[in-house]
């Protein structure tokens, strides 16, 4: 299993963006799969993850309200589409397999698979 993340870029506050996460590999509907982000200086957190079968979704408080993640089977992808982004949303944004919701945050089992990162900058 591959995985890519995309999309990323400059947005002004308010803003909106879409990742993309494409999938290479057969059963995407078999696997969760993260967002996760990284912002300078900070741990990593995951940011929302979709079970295998789209059972269950979750999302870290802060995006609740205003990030959506969501799968297309036919073009094997999983974005996360980001509105009314702000300037703490500044990040490396990784998608990654095997994701799940531990209390109250998201995390990521050790044997998961993880895309190169892509940027998201929020700055007027």
């Amino acid at each position: 299993v591959q995985l890519q993340a995309s999309g990323g870029g400059l947005v002004q506050p308010g803003g909106s963006l879409t990742l993309s996460c494409a999938f290479s590999g057969v059963g995407l509907e078999y696997y969760a799969i993260g967002w996760f982000r990284q912002a300078p200086g900070k741990e990593r957190e995951g940011v929302s993850c979709i079970s295998d079968r789209d059972r269950h979704i979750d999302y870290m408080d802060s995006v609740k309200g205003r990030f959506t993640i969501s799968r297309d089977i036919g073009k094997n992808t999983v974005y996360l589409q980001m509105n009314s982004l702000k300037p703490e949303d500044t990040a490396v944004y990784y998608c990654a397999t095997d994701c799940y919701k531990r209390r109250d945050y998201i995390s990521v089992f050790e044997f998961a698979s993880w895309g190169l990162g892509t940027l998201v900058t929020v700055s007027s």
